[in-house]
């Protein structure tokens, strides 16, 4: 017989036991629950796959109909598996069908591929992560005898038991009295389930307070158009097509280039002193590494990123784990050093390089083309990159041209300016006679505000016209004033051959299903294709 000591410890290890299986239930169902009812996909998460069944994974995330049904299958099975742990109902099937999906997550993006040397996220340590563990206790579950749960598979079990003792004239009332006492422990799910119910109902009270009052209709922005956010953003699911290309010197690049913001953390945000900050903490690691995958899948080969440590330790890790992006090099210059930057890049692996527009803006103030043409001179000492000049002001053009410089390409700021912290004289009145050697004010002036220095677009459109080289326009969004339709438009339409945007990966697939969108509607050009 066992003693007292015995059946309370065995009490206590059922508790134990159902307890754990409780919380494991109710992290399955909230993973399941959360991503039924919001925009989600697994495509970045499959992206990232580089180990076991690795080219299954990436197949699955660009076919838009498997990604769906995989999708499906997912949120199904966390639900249907997070309800019989919850609840003690199939409890052994729950176990190994929950431990099946977290092995495919677990082989999908282990913790050690590409992670050697690195500093991992939170959870992510070598070899073992949180996965690892929740499995290990999932396949304990499917051997442990049912006993050791209190649950409603365990009363079921009970109830048929009584009703055939019932039946033989054997229950007793002490076996009724002793049955009901069982039965409310194997109910003990029920109030987790309730708090369960609450909680997430007083959540999603919140969201909708939220979606409802502090963000008003009529003054939403769409996620891609600014910064105020939506509750919908496009998934990769939702991609129309890849991303068109041009070529510079033999370079297939996408018409749409991905900005170095990401990495870089300048959010360009006018006088919202703490964005900066901000877009630093969003894009860890981690974020900026699933971004640029993101870019490959939707068909962005290039990005434009400077030059720094960070940047080249991000680089590296993201080569390590089979990134696939180009990258051309934004590149500072001094004049008593031109060649750090442009060495540092070529060594590191870019297809091209330009010296950055501020260095040249400065340049051509100074009546210092010759700089300009020794930066140039010493890039093109790698026959195998491309070469470029870049210029807020479009005398670095003019300037460029009149000298006979000749860089592969030129990077030279666009847009229109329809937006209303463009400041009180933005140059777009074609009427309008600047000094021709002081087009623009600087960068900082007081007529010029933060325009996103691009204060003369109408005179940019018109001296481009004469250019033959391949041009790449940035700033064209203004730093997320404009909305992308409006900015893309006015930038191919106005002769830019690529645009180059710092995107959220949120963003992404949107920007580039409007870029497809643009560019596949495009009327005619002022300017002829130089890519």
């Amino acid at each position: 017989m066992p003693t007292q000591t015995m059946i309370r410890y065995q009490n206590i290890t059922r508790l134990l036991f159902t307890l754990l299986r409780i919380f494991i239930g109710w992290h399955f169902l909230y993973e399941g629950i959360a991503k039924l009812f919001s925009p989600w996909s697994s495509a970045g998460y499959l992206m990232e796959s580089q180990w076991l069944l690795s080219g299954v994974f990436n197949r699955i995330a660009e076919n838009p109909v498997l990604l769906q049904t995989v999708d499906l299958l997912n949120i199904i099975g966390l639900i249907l598996v997070g309800i019989g742990l919850f609840l003690g109902l199939f409890t052994r099937v729950s176990a190994a069908v929950g431990a099946f999906l977290i092995l495919l997550f677990y082989i999908a993006n282990p913790p050690f591929i590409g992670y050697l040397s690195e500093t991992t996220g939170e959870g992510h340590y070598l070899i073992v992560n949180k996965q690892l563990i929740e499995m290990g206790v999932l396949i304990l579950f499917i051997f442990l005898p049912k006993e050791f749960f209190w649950s409603l598979e365990r009363w079921i079990s009970r109830f048929r038991r009584n009703r055939v003792r019932e039946k033989e004239g054997k229950h007793s009332i002490a076996e009724t009295s002793m049955g009901r006492r069982e039965l409310l422990k194997d109910l003990l799910a029920i109030p987790f389930a309730g708090g369960f119910a609450w909680i997430a109902l007083k959540k999603k009270q919140w969201e909708s307070f939220e979606e409802r009052s502090l963000v008003s209709k009529p003054s939403r922005v769409d996620a891609v158009s600014g910064s105020t956010a939506r509750a919908q953003f496009a998934t990769l699911d939702q991609l129309k097509q890849k991303v068109p290309t041009g070529k510079i010197k033999g370079y297939e690049i996408s018409r749409l280039i991905c900005g170095g913001n990401l990495i870089s953390g300048y959010a360009h945000s006018r006088d919202l002193i703490y964005v900066s900050h901000l877009v630093q903490s969003y894009f860890s690691d981690e974020k900026v590494l699933e971004t640029f995958k993101l870019c490959e899948a939707v068909g962005i080969n290039t990005m434009i990123v400077r030059v720094d440590n960070n940047t080249l330790r991000v680089l590296e890790k993201y080569r390590r784990r089979g990134g696939e992006m180009q990258w051309i090099a934004q590149c500072k210059a001094t004049d008593e050093d031109i060649k750090s930057d442009i060495d540092a890049s070529v060594a590191n692996g870019a297809i091209g390089v330009y010296l950055h527009g501020g260095v040249c803006d400065s340049y051509v103030r100074r009546k210092r083309v010759d700089h300009l043409l020794t930066c140039l001179e010493h890039m093109k000492k790698y026959d195998h990159i491309i070469c470029g000049l870049a210029g807020h002001d479009i005398r670095v053009i003019i300037e460029c041209e009149k000298h006979g410089l000749d860089p592969d390409f030129y990077m030279k700021t666009l847009n229109s300016g329809n937006y209303w912290t463009a400041g009180p004289r933005l140059v777009t009145d074609p009427e309008w006679k600047p000094d021709p050697m002081n087009i623009v004010e600087s960068e900082y002036g007081a007529d010029v505000k933060d325009n996103i220095w691009s204060v003369t677009p109408q005179q940019t459109v018109e001296f481009m016209k004469k250019v033959e080289k391949p041009w790449i326009s940035y700033k064209v969004l203004g730093a997320g004033a404009i909305p992308p339709k409006e900015g893309f438009s006015y930038a191919f339409k106005s002769g830019a051959d690529f645009a180059c945007v710092g995107m959220f990966d949120f963003q992404i697939v949107e920007d580039a299903n409007i870029i497809s969108d643009v560019l596949t509607d495009l009327p005619e050009r002022t300017r002829p294709w130089r890519a």
